[in-house]
């Protein structure tokens, strides 16, 4: 938003200049292929003295600004591009050299200044009349960036590159363990995974960047060879020139020459090396050198009395050796009252906060976690393995389903190691009361007989956490075996999400806070808005809502269409404030999502009916008037009715029948409380929530 905002006042104060501008930054991508385009065209065509002091000073440029762009940047990937610069300085730079050596070696015998005044003023001032001198100092110039920066900044950007590869298995684990927590949001794990990505391919490139770097040293030491013996021969072979004269004036054109060459190329050598050196420390180069070598005044203190003794010993001077003792001991000084304040600032801060917050604890110790998976200390490979769709993954593809549902957004599942558990076992605890407990094992396969049967297979046999179906643990050998069997077969990571998931939908109701359900209202379209406002608080409130809402997820009804949801509470807000009458009108709005639910593969719905009998006998049990109304009937009949069910259920069962059983509209919120008892995952429908197209197939009568 800054920058849009920096942007838009710029616009309004520079007017068209500020246009002219942006046009000129649309066509820089031009700019640049003809700039690469020229360097090219330099190694084949020859260049005029004036423009090659034009080039040449264009590269010295280039190579500052590349130096101090890498001091002040805060983090190397602030200048990504480092590796593509690196690549069009060196070419740019050989280019140069192939020009001037071509100029001095066609017209070095008309004078020092035959490939331009840059190199011959680079040669002079380097020589200054001596020709041995002049060579020597090339040499170790050549010598320091070839063997101490090149080499130096090369080897540490393969070691950094291969550790940042190493290290990135490790770093993606943390950021999905971090998101499935609930410690980040998507957006951010999102933008955590694109720095780690820019991070390991900047490094990569690096390390192969490093390379140009090496292959320049090399490059410009065999060019100025080949620069002075070529020079040497043309200007005696041909030229007539004698042999001293040749050397001295063909040796100050390849001197200059080379040194024209060889200071950019260690201004970049040097950026190079500054850029990797600075991955582990953020912030520009000054800042972290200076915070890092004040942060010990002891050591600057040491530092100015060894300095303050070396300029007493005989022999040496003392005036030198006494300023910078005594300069660095006044910043010792200076350093050391800082650092003093700094502590007594901090403390007074630290006891402040403390005073402030001396109640957080208890505050702290009040908050509930909604969801918590505890693990055995044998199940942490199951959030820590490198391979495979690990435990958080499970969890966090868990959330999106039953978003997409059930309209549900689950609380972030906290995973905690409990050692008092055992190695293999976990435990599930909605609002820290423990609901569920089970056994896997890491390694293994649990698999399980679609039809209910025991499975013939060698292994440790079990019963399956969130149905109690019969199970058996097998190698991981047997998997296929299992599968072609047409055995159901899943990981220990699956088990546990699994159980997890049937324990959610069990307690969504007590999940589906007040919070919650607010934050659903606020995060309706735009078009809805309307709809809540008119709504809350006119007619109802926000925990009505809510209670209608958990009585829906009570019968794993989705409430993903809250607008039609919230359509139906406005209609029967204004005839009854009974919750139960109101959730019964809001499931005749959802008749077409619930015939749906309950509709099997072929699109029919399987029904039982209940007969007029027990209708009647519901009637006539229940007692009150209006929204009082309550069912009273005697245990004896209520036992009755409980038999007669189960055992006509049981039958359908043995047939792979799930029938729905189906009510009149106003006995079912009643049936539905008994059935819940004895078979919650029954389907329980009256007549009115049963769409007008649905297709029925009658099962039987209870």
């Amino acid at each position: 938003m800054s920058d849009g905002a920096t942007t838009g006042a710029a616009t309004t104060g520079a007017g068209g200049g500020l246009a002219g501008a942006f046009g000129a930054a649309r066509s820089s991508d031009v700019a640049l292929a003809l700039g690469v385009v020229g360097i090219i065209l330099m190694l084949i065509m020859p260049m005029p003295p004036w423009l090659l002091d034009f080039a040449l000073a264009a590269s010295i440029t280039f190579s500052v600004l590349i130096l101090m762009t890498s001091l002040f940047i805060q983090r190397p990937l602030e200048l990504s591009a480092f590796p593509t610069i690196l690549l069009i300085a060196t070419m740019l730079r050989l280019s140069l050299n192939l020009a001037s050596t071509r100029l001095i070696l066609a017209k070095g015998h008309t004078g020092t200044d035959a490939a331009g005044h840059v190199i011959q003023a680079f040669g002079e001032f380097l020589m200054g009349g001596a020709v041995v001198i002049g060579l020597i100092v090339f040499a170790i110039l050549i010598i320091v960036n070839f063997i101490v920066i090149t080499k130096g900044s090369g080897r540490i950007a393969e070691v950094a590159a291969r550790f940042s590869l190493d290290s990135m298995p490790g770093k993606q684990m943390a950021i999905d363990a971090d998101l499935s927590s609930g410690l980040i949001n998507e957006a951010e794990a999102k933008a955590r995974r694109k720095h780690l990505e820019d991070e390991s391919t900047f490094f990569g490139a690096m390390d192969g960047a490093a390379k140009f770097v090496r292959g320049d040293a090399i490059a410009g030491l065999l060019i100025t060879l080949i620069n002075i013996i070529g020079g040497m021969v043309i200007g005696v072979a041909i030229n007539d020139m004698s042999f001293s004269d040749a050397v001295s004036r063909y040796t100050v054109l390849t001197v200059g020459d080379g040194l024209v060459s060889q200071i950019p190329a260690l201004i970049v050598s040097t950026a190079a090396g500054l850029i990797v050196t600075k991955a582990s420390s953020d912030g520009a180069t000054d800042k972290a050198l200076l915070g890092q070598f004040t942060a010990y005044p002891k050591a600057l203190g040491v530092s100015a009395a060894l300095l303050l003794l070396l300029g007493l010993m005989p022999g040496l001077p003392l005036l030198p050796f006494a300023v910078l003792g005594g300069t660095l001991g006044y910043v010792t000084f200076l350093v050391d009252r800082r650092t003093r304040r700094d502590l007594a600032a901090a403390d007074a801060k630290t006891k402040e906060a403390a005073s402030e917050t001396k109640e957080e604890p208890i505050a702290a110790a009040l908050a509930l976690d909604q969801i918590r998976l505890e693990l055995g200390y044998g199940l942490l490979p199951l959030i820590n393995e490198d391979s495979g769709y690990r435990l958080t993954d499970q969890i966090k593809a868990l959330r999106r389903q039953l978003a997409s549902e059930m309209g549900f957004v689950m609380p972030s599942v906290r995973i905690l190691d409990n050692m008092q558990l055992p190695t293999n076992a976990y435990s599930i605890r909605i609002k820290e009361t423990e609901v569920a407990r089970g056994e896997v094992k890491p390694g293994f396969y649990l698999v399980m007989d679609p039809q209910g049967g025991e499975v013939a297979l060698p292994g440790e046999k079990t019963k399956e956490p969130a149905f109690g179906l019969p199970a058996t643990w097998v190698d991981q050998s047997m998997r296929d075996e299992a599968s072609f069997r047409g055995h159901t077969v899943v990981d220990a990571a699956t088990v546990v999400t699994t159980h997890l998931t049937e324990m959610i939908k069990e307690n969504m109701p007590d999940l589906l806070s007040y919070a919650e359900t607010q934050k659903l209202l606020d995060e309706l379209p735009a078009e809805q808005r309307k709809l809540v406002s008119d709504l809350v608080p006119n007619q109802v409130s926000v925990s009505t809502i809510q209670r209608v809402l958990q009585n829906l997820l009570a019968e794993r009804v989705s409430i993903r269409d809250l607008p039609t949801i919230l359509e139906g509470i406005s209609e029967a807000a204004s005839g009854t404030s009974n919750l139960v009458r109101i959730t019964e009108h809001v499931r005749t709005r959802l008749a077409r999502q619930l015939s749906a639910a309950a509709a099997g593969e072929d699109g029919v719905i399987p029904v039982v009916t209940l007969s007029p009998r027990w209708e009647q006998a519901f009637a006539e049990a229940l007692v009150g008037d209006g929204d009082e109304r309550q069912l009273a009937m005697a245990p004896s009949t209520l036992q009755e009715f409980m038999t007669a069910f189960r055992a006509l259920y049981d039958r359908m069962a043995s047939r792979g029948e799930s029938p729905v059983l189906l009510t009149s509209p106003n006995m079912r919120p009643y049936v539905r409380t008994i059935i819940e008892r004895i078979r919650p995952s029954t389907t329980v429908l009256s007549q009115s929530e049963i769409h007008p197209k649905a297709k029925l197939r009658t099962l039987g009568q209870l």
